[in-house]
């Protein structure tokens, strides 16, 4: 007679997610039952938690397993991952420590909600079936619609939640229509064995719809074109270390389920989705290069900015080959500590106590601080992708993985619109460096802001000094994943 406890399944694959949800936990009864708001101390709290669940993940080695039915999964590739997205949540929260309190939303709540998003995040990332995507993507923008609306004394912020809401739950209906097309015509939820499914034969045009509903949804989680609309506003309206949050740490994760869900599940009908990533991939860098030009709020061209990145990202999973999910790998770690930096100097920018974010408002910022100036200018210069600074290696790697696929087109079209591109991140450094300052910003940024955007600085300038450890860890990462 089967015992009940060889039923249970092996949690120590999942040992990380435990201690991030316990550790979360115990961190809102702490909240709620301590009699002052301890924000700053729970921020730091959720900044160590992090780091210890990144130490766990690190443990993990090597490590190929699965537990849950074989629906939660770790290898190399989810451990690259989820590192990832703990450093993004963990810049996030460092750089709101300050913010929180200036703006009035002095609650504890916040970084406990960025923690559970986080959590949501590295859980999906290990998904290996439909429900366990859904799960982890629920929790995590469960968390973020909240956080997005977080300052209830601002409109602006009110009206960036409920967007984010209502096209965050369209494109939760259009995944779970898509996971039941794909279950309808194949039998499964679990990749391997939809997988299996089409290698048999059952790749049949209600498959392929599903299949379609499914990069739908997916592509509205890295805004990617044309289900990019929420970008800007959102962007714009949310607290500026949500904006951050939103710009990084999400998108690494949504672009790892993609890749995950192609090429576990899906790679037996690859001509059929490889069409549609070279679409969204050329449509993406195209908006992202154009749409930025006329705008005129900082924190709006970083939305464009985001979009046009995700396309860059997009031409490394067409290329479907190890070299272009090491080109992806690559991308996405770079580009996280590039737009750390970035924010860094978007959150310094007030006047007379209140928060700016116009790009009129950098005039003259050399004058006054001339190291915040050169370090926004490289981390320009970077996201333009200027040789030899970090942004450059991260285009050339993903380009070079498509020319070698033989997608010359997509890698033209990439190149062209990284030129347009650098127009208006080029103007930022001219408002910076040559325009009269019209009214000086506040006084310095705080130490939190300055340590991170001096780390995020030093990593674009000499990352190829010592590019190896990066490129090795992904390469190990892109080949778990396409032995």
């Amino acid at each position: 007679m089967e015992t009940a406890a060889s039923t249970l399944p092996a949690f120590g694959p999942a040992l990380p997610e435990i201690v991030l949800a316990v550790g979360t936990l115990f961190l809102l009864l702490v909240g709620a039952f301590r009699k002052v708001s301890p924000t700053r101390g729970i921020s730091w709290a959720v900044v160590a938690l992090f780091a210890l669940v990144a130490v766990l993940v690190t443990g993990q080695g090597d490590i190929h397993a699965a537990t849950f039915g074989g629906m939660f999964l770790i290898d190399p590739f989810t451990r690259f991952i989820k590192l990832l997205v703990l450093l993004a949540a963990a810049l996030s929260v460092i750089m709101s420590v300050t913010y929180i309190r200036r703006e009035n939303m002095d609650r504890f709540e916040f970084p406990i909600l960025i923690a559970l998003a986080a959590l949501g995040m590295i859980m999906m990332v290990s998904s290996n079936s439909l429900i366990a995507l859904y799960l982890g993507l629920e929790l995590q923008s469960l968390s973020i619609y909240v956080i997005a609306a977080f300052n209830r004394d601002s409109a602006r912020s009110s009206e960036a939640g409920l967007k984010y809401f209502v096209l965050g739950a369209l494109s939760s209906g259009m995944l779970l229509y898509g996971s039941s097309l794909v279950y309808g015509f194949t039998g499964s939820v679990d990749y391997p064995t939809i997988a299996a499914a089409i290698s048999t034969g059952h790749a049949s045009v209600g498959l392929i719809f599903g299949l379609v509903f499914i990069l739908a949804a997916l592509a509205f989680k890295i805004s990617a074109v044309p289900f990019h609309m929420w970008t800007p506003d959102v962007y714009e309206g949310a607290p500026t270390p949500v904006t951050a949050l939103m710009a990084s740490a999400p998108k690494v994760a949504a672009m790892a389920l993609l890749i995950r869900v192609l090429f576990t599940a899906f790679p037996g009908i690859t001509p059929e989705w490889k069409q549609i990533i070279v679409f969204v991939s050329i449509a993406s860098m195209v908006l992202g290069a154009f749409a930025a030009i006329g705008q005129r709020n900082i924190k709006r061209l970083m939305a464009y900015s985001s979009i046009g990145h995700m396309g860059y990202v997009l031409v490394g999973v067409a290329a479907g080959t190890v070299e272009g999910l090491r080109g992806v790998l690559i991308y996405l770690a770079i580009y996280v500590v590039m737009n750390a930096g970035v924010f860094c100097v978007i959150l310094a920018m007030r006047r007379s106590g209140e928060q700016v974010e116009s790009i009129e408002d950098l005039a003259g910022l050399s004058r006054s601080r001339p190291m915040v100036s050169f370090l926004l200018a490289m981390l320009m210069f970077s996201l333009a992708g200027i040789p030899p600074l970090a942004g450059f290696f991260a285009k050339f790697y993903v380009f070079m993985a498509a020319i070698k696929a033989d997608l010359y087109l997509l890698s033209v079209i990439g190149v062209l619109s990284s030129v347009v591109g650098a127009y208006y991140y080029l103007r930022i450094v001219k408002v910076m460096y040559f325009d009269e300052p019209v009214q000086a910003l506040d006084a310095p940024m705080s130490r939190e802001l300055s340590i991170v955007l001096g780390l995020s600085g030093l990593f674009t300038l000499f990352f190829f000094v010592y590019p190896a450890p990066l490129i090795a860890s992904a390469e190990a990462a892109a080949a778990a994943l396409l032995p």
